[in-house]
């Protein structure tokens, strides 16, 4: 039985929020030290042989560099100041990828509630001189009783729903021969299915959270009080689990 730690990143939180720093942002032999739970020893030759990876020309080391430096982009520097401002947003992070990377051909992946706002970025892309291809989760129109679900598990029961269907967008994208895919708003495991069955690589731009206006780190936030009910109850009872 191994005596190895379950990694667990998360608890160098408050590491970080009380010295500013921990060992991996620290040049080496100069931080706070490894605690029990970091996986960089237990899992050096893992990190050593994937950094590796991006050291060579093939498509996954350009694209990690050159994603390191738009993250660099990104930032400016304050005048006066060692501290940084963010300069750029989430589109616009991609939009330069996409130009750095040499991609022309973008598809989206959207969710049928969020038409206007892939509209608005397909008129972002095509200023930007890109061609977007967009896919609608809903095409085919395919009513949900025929993935075997009861009418009463509609979102609407006793009325026409169709299903959503992530590996049909991926294959009408993939037919398009996009050079990468963008998810807007799919629903959690479709959006998985979606990054499973596309060829080109994937990023997703808007996470969809009906609740929170698509913003689903809020509740993060909010956990200790809006949100608290979280950590002391389930969403889904056990026995309704399958």
């Amino acid at each position: 039985m191994s005596d190895k730690l379950t990694p667990s990143c998360s608890h160098c939180s408050a590491l970080f929020q009380k010295t500013g720093t921990t060992d991996c942002w620290s040049e080496p032999g100069t931080g706070p030290g490894k605690p029990g739970y970091c996986p960089s020893d237990p899992y050096a030759s893992e990190i050593r042989e994937s950094f590796d990876r991006y050291l060579g020309d093939d498509f996954d080391a350009r694209l990690a560099k050159v994603a390191a430096q738009v993250e660099g982009l990104c930032y400016q520097p304050i005048p006066g100041s060692d501290a940084v401002n963010a300069r750029w947003t989430r589109v616009e992070d991609t939009i330069a990828l996409c130009q750095l990377m040499g991609f022309k051909k973008i598809g989206i992946a959207t969710c049928i509630g969020l038409l206007d706002e892939t509209k608005r970025l397909s008129e972002i892309l095509v200023a930007q001189g890109m061609a977007p291809y967009s896919a609608c989760c809903k095409t085919g129109s395919i009513d949900k009783l025929d993935l075997g679900l009861n009418e009463e598990e509609k979102v609407r029961p006793n009325t026409f729903e169709p299903a959503c269907n992530p590996i049909a967008q991926a294959k009408i994208l993939n037919a398009e021969k996009t050079d990468m895919n963008m998810i807007i708003g799919l629903c959690v495991g479709h959006d998985m299915l979606f990054n499973k069955y596309s060829d080109a690589p994937v990023t997703t731009l808007v996470v969809k959270d009906r609740v929170t206006g698509h913003n689903p780190v809020s509740v993060l936030y909010g956990q200790n009080f809006y949100y608290k009910r979280l950590q002391k109850q389930r969403v889904i009872a056990e026995e309704q689990e399958e």
